[in-house]
């Protein structure tokens, strides 16, 4: 079940791995066939969310490698690698052909301030706050993409994909910093989709409708956002986890080559709709 079409191991890496859409995406793709190494941070209290993820990974028949850390840190990302390379080294000597034909960006933590002060929200962001934000949720795509692809990790077929938001074109209330991290986060997408095109590797990002995940539980007023897109999504519902895997499943194929440097929309048509966002 695990093998592609090229004979080829099949694993994905997945970055954020343990909730929301990393979490739904890990075990769409573990039942097409991929085995999964994730990558999560997760402390007492959530930790045990992560391991019911990796539980029902291998309850698919899969096998699951989680890596408890912080994505963003430059030492803990190259410990990463190298452990998936120590692993692929294993597979190699048992006589497999590794590859990871399947790679997720979905990091979701960053700061929900606004830029200027008001009597409703006097605390603003600072500087730290928006670099930070914009190295989790951008930045951090292009290291963790060029350090798999250095270490030989990817072949011709990976599928990289990355999640995205409206929040990249459209201004919303607190939602800045991320607003940043996401036109960032296409910018790389983009340009590695260029760089990679030769290789015969594909880079997109997929543009998730509003979603009941706990980071959209973190940015304030989030209720109200729930309430335009249920509102303005010609679907009558909003997005779910799982509409997202489904997608990436499909898109995780050999028949996808010719389709990179995209921002796929996989929200039901909700873009499409006239209301504003937080009206």
């Amino acid at each position: 079940m695990t093998e592609g079409a090229d004979g080829r191991e099949r694993w994905a890496l997945v970055l954020g791995a343990s909730s929301g859409f990393g979490a739904a995406v890990s075990k769409g793709w573990a039942k097409a066939g991929f085995n999964i190494i994730g990558v999560h941070l997760d402390l007492r209290g959530t930790v045990a969310v992560a391991n019911q993820v990796r539980d029902d990974i291998e309850a698919l028949g899969a096998r699951a490698v989680f890596h408890n850390v912080n994505a963003a840190d430059d030492e803990k990302r190259a410990a990463v690698v190298a452990s998936i390379s120590e692993l692929f080294a294993q597979r190699r000597a048992a006589g497999e052909d590794p590859v990871i034909g399947a790679f997720l960006h979905s990091l979701a933590f960053g700061a929900t301030l606004p830029y200027l002060a008001t009597d409703e929200r006097p605390k603003t962001l600072s500087r730290k706050q928006l670099e930070m934000t914009v190295d989790v949720m951008g930045h951090s795509m292009l290291y963790w993409v060029r350090d798999i692809f250095e270490a030989g990790l990817l072949g011709r077929g990976s599928r990289l994909y990355a999640m995205t938001s409206e929040g990249a074109i459209l201004a919303v209330p607190t939602y800045g910093a991320v607003s940043t991290a996401k036109a960032a986060l296409e910018a790389h997408i983009r340009q590695l989709a260029l760089e990679m095109m030769p290789h015969g590797i594909t880079v997109n990002g997929i543009r998730a409708g509003v979603t009941d995940t706990p980071a959209l539980r973190r940015i304030p007023q989030w209720s109200q956002l729930v309430k335009a897109a249920e509102q303005r999504n010609p679907g009558g519902r909003m997005t779910r986890p799982e509409d997202v895997a489904e997608a990436l499943v499909v898109l995780a194929t050999p028949n996808t080559h010719w389709m990179t440097g995209n921002v796929i929309g996989v929200d039901g048509g909700e873009v499409m709709g006239s209301k504003e966002v937080g009206e």
